[in-house]
């Protein structure tokens, strides 16, 4: 195989229990489930050649982007190691996103799930054999810990946990037991700040080391994650956005104690969780989970769609970046595409 190409469409996910910390290489200190979204997505098209001068060379949207090479290089040495092969070529890796990248919606995520899923397909191919969805997820894995997620539709857990017996820190694995009324959760990304947010998660996550409450906050996840995988099973939605907003509140807590310390809540962020805790208490099937950064991820039932955007048109977009905002719902995966013309 002397060149080759794929491209892959591989969307974020976004997490309802958290991971917060890391050790070794992209492992997490705690585990964390998630859903697998649609409509947040990154394509990205490898190219691979013979090996040149130029080992890799990357377009963001149409652009070289030389800010990214570092992260793409370190991902590619690791790579390296489970798949041997990469050392001959060089890699021509052109992406875009559906959604503003570096906002808090896990561009990194999609970016290197899509990524992972362009070499274990070539791998796969050149075994002449099928793909290798764990080899994917422990690739992904190397270049941003939560991309492992996304390789995966549905819900997911990754880190070992003692709810699901195949679990482990190395990859994802789909959670079996989904209630059908979960399948159909609606998530309105609410754009409160588009722009670059001011903590890397990388950053974030080095913080935990010698964090006062570290030791706590492992220890909540470990069991809110039992808990929400047996919420999961029941389809019990109103037990689900508790436990969901507990976890977004505390994963935020843990930047505000963290040293130094760090707050990624604009003014609309407050507003917008405020005005969705009261519609609950009032019986609105709503909740609201966060990664790290000030959007706010709109949780509720596919039932209950109509009323919902009502509600954020009305209510919602005020707190809104030039009024912005992205419908998803539960996804099913990454897809192989057509290649796009060079």
């Amino acid at each position: 195989m002397n060149q080759t190409s794929v491209q892959w469409r591989s969307p974020s996910n976004i997490a309802l229990v958290k991971y917060w910390g890391k050790r070794a290489i992209q492992l997490p200190t705690n585990p964390s489930v998630s859903f697998t979204l649609s409509n947040a997505y990154t394509e990205t098209r490898v190219d691979l050649q013979k090996r040149g001068d130029q080992r890799i060379r990357f377009l963001f949207h149409g652009k070289e982007e030389p800010s990214f090479l570092p992260k793409l290089e370190q991902f590619i040495a690791r790579a390296e190691k489970r798949l041997p092969w990469l050392e001959e070529y060089s890699l021509d890796i052109s992406s875009s996103n559906s959604f503003p990248h570096s906002s808090g919606i896990a561009s990194s995520a999609s970016g290197m799930s899509a990524l992972a899923m362009c070499l274990a397909s070539i791998d796969a191919k050149r075994q002449e054999g099928l793909l290798d969805l764990m080899l994917a997820s422990q690739l992904a894995r190397l270049g941003s810990g939560s991309a492992c997620r996304s390789v995966f539709g549905g819900f997911t857990l990754w880190g070992q946990s003692s709810g699901l017996f195949d679990s482990a820190d190395e990859y994802a694995v789909p959670v079996p037991d989904v209630h059908p009324d979960f399948m159909d959760l609606q998530d309105t990304i609410l754009f409160v700040d588009k722009g670059k947010k001011a903590v890397s998660s990388t950053a974030g996550h080095g913080l935990m080391e010698g964090h006062p409450y570290a030791a706590s906050r492992f220890k909540q996840a470990d069991a809110n994650t039992l808990r929400i995988l047996d919420i999961l099973s029941t389809g019990d939605f109103m037990a689900l956005a508790e436990l969901m907003e507990q976890e977004a509140l505390a994963l935020h807590a843990m930047m505000m104690t963290s040293s130094p310390h760090f707050l990624l809540f604009r003014p609309g962020t407050i507003a917008i969780i405020q005005r969705i805790m009261e519609l609950r208490n009032e019986g609105a099937p709503l909740s609201f989970t966060l990664d790290a950064g000030a959007n706010v991820h709109m949780i509720y039932p596919g039932r209950f769609q109509e009323e919902a955007m009502d509600i954020v048109q009305r209510e919602l977009l005020e707190s809104c970046q030039d009024r912005g905002y992205l419908c998803d719902h539960v996804g099913q995966g990454p897809e192989e595409m057509a290649l796009a013309p060079c």
